[in-house]
């Protein structure tokens, strides 16, 4: 064999192997920066009608559309989400595309505390339909506590049909509600009492982000989303570098709590833009875990099929 046809196979041959890995860090580079190849799954949206939801959605770079929720869910390989039910309590109310589930929501907007046992009984026609699949509260909003005996029964319900409670904590969005009601320790005595109970700690009790991860760590029936950390859309290379400490400090918590296979990724559609959500939560979580947070936790936690 002649020595210029050997060095003419050795050329080709790093070029292959040059060619093949130079693929290999694009596809590993978009996979984490973009996530073009990674399934995630939206564990907290909102579905709301009318303008102002449509100001919302703008201020995140969105429109408050089907279309447009289908097109980016497409660009950003988002294969479902959890809709956070704040319609009324009939079932009807409640028919979503097919890559949409929904937590059947109760809050005063809804009719809650209208009639006790009628309500129950919706929840429960809600419960026994497939694309339902939990329950979503509101203390805040409906200035009664998780605990309160109120909630007894919808308790027993999610137990009875094995689906979570979903509990909105932390900050609030109107200023009539009442943030004492929607502190994440409120959560903790809950836990215990029923036990057999999957709740679901959503916005991360942000600000009590502390608090939230003492919760979590101590009730292994608890689980959080991460939803409602962000709004609007950003300059994110510049709200990272201006908002070091926020994130440093969330970062913080989560590596003491170390329960990465109970963290939910979710963006609280409409109010904040997709993609610097995708961005946020990668920062956030160690990129081992990222599989689990962004759709694995949701399949498993809210029974999903997609």
């Amino acid at each position: 064999m002649s020595r210029s046809f050997v060095e003419f196979k050795i050329f080709v041959a790093l070029n292959v192997t040059l060619w093949y890995n130079r693929g290999k860090t694009r596809k590993s580079y978009r996979n984490f920066e973009k996530g073009d190849f990674m399934e995630i799954i939206d564990a907290h949206i909102h579905r709301f009608a009318g303008g102002h939801a449509q100001d919302l959605a703008r201020r995140a770079g969105h429109e408050n559309s089907e279309e447009h929720l289908q097109s980016e869910y497409a660009r950003q390989n988002i294969v479902g989400a959890v809709v956070m039910g704040n319609r009324s309590l009939e079932a009807d109310d409640h028919l979503y595309p097919e890559y949409l589930r929904y937590c059947i929501g109760l809050d005063r907007s809804s009719g809650f505390d209208a009639d006790i046992k009628q309500t129950y009984e919706a929840v429960e026609r809600n419960l026994r339909r497939k694309n339902c699949v939990g329950v979503k509260l509101y203390p805040g909003y409906n200035r009664q506590y998780a605990y309160d005996s109120i909630y007894t029964p919808v308790y027993e319900l999610a137990e009875q049909y094995d689906k979570p409670v979903a509990v909105h904590m932390g900050e609030l969005a109107f200023a009539s509600a009442h943030l004492k009601y929607c502190h994440p320790m409120t959560l903790d005595e809950v836990a215990v009492s029923f036990s057999k109970v999957q709740f679901v700690m959503c916005h991360l009790g942000n600000p009590w982000i502390a608090d939230a991860a003492a919760v979590i760590s101590k009730n292994h029936n608890v689980a959080a989303d991460l939803s409602g950390l962000l709004e609007g859309i950003l300059d994110f290379p510049a709200y990272v570098r201006e908002q070091e400490g926020y994130i440093s400090h969330i970062k913080t918590w989560l590596t003491y709590l170390n329960a990465y296979d109970r963290l939910m990724f979710g963006t609280d559609w409409p109010l904040a833009n997709i993609e610097n959500y995708i961005d946020f939560v990668k920062i956030l979580i160690p990129e081992r875990h990222h599989k689990a947070v962004f759709a694995d936790n949701a399949r498993r936690i809210y029974g999903l099929d997609f």
